[in-house]
């Protein structure tokens, strides 16, 4: 069911998300679940599920060798990091509004924690100029109080520049900014 929520997983991702415990262990489960998954190299194993194991979890969504799987291991490895949330769930539309006036906002992640919302972006290899966009359409849906108060936004990057002008740019929202290196 972990490869249904979060799409692609690493051995250390897996051995995280089950308390697989030793490196052994958990090659032992993966050898267990082989002929469920699929798996391409890049920089590590990274495995998703192929036809039988979609069959086996109801998974109507089909993956295959993308270069941009490390977006969706950073984003796994916050998932990790937050304690596995309940109410976590991937690519969020948030729209407020109607026709012209409409305000619409994909969210790579989101979830509740104590009555807030918890807006997740992954900047791995987007364009700073579409962080500014889209950090302007939360202004936008907070101002519109979309989220009845004001939403904790989670970036994770891949360096410390990055860090600190996505820092800048979201000066008097309540923010988080990690960087992909924080998890391992």
């Amino acid at each position: 069911m972990s490869f249904k929520k979060l799409d692609y997983l690493t051995r250390r991702q897996m051995q995280k998300l089950h308390d697989l415990k030793s490196d052994r262990n958990a090659r032992r489960v993966i050898q267990e679940m082989s002929r469920y998954l699929h798996h391409f190299y890049d920089g590590q194993k990274i495995y998703y599920l192929n036809k039988e194991g979609r069959e086996q979890v109801n998974c109507e969504v089909i993956r295959s060798k993308i270069t941009t799987a490390n977006h969706y291991l950073m984003r796994n490895d916050l998932y990790i990091n937050c304690g596995q949330p309940e109410t976590w769930r991937n690519e969020i539309k948030m729209v407020s509004g109607e026709g012209k006036s409409q305000i619409t906002a994909v969210a790579d992640a989101h979830f509740i924690k104590d009555k807030k919302h918890h807006i997740i972006e992954i900047d791995n290899t987007q364009k700073m100029k579409k962080n500014v966009t889209k950090i302007d359409k939360y202004r936008r849906l907070i101002e519109r109080n979309s989220f009845k108060g004001m939403p904790v936004i989670i970036w994770v990057t891949t360096t410390p520049h990055r860090q600190s002008v996505l820092k800048e740019l979201c000066e008097g929202l309540d923010v988080l900014i990690y960087l992909n290196t924080d998890f391992n």
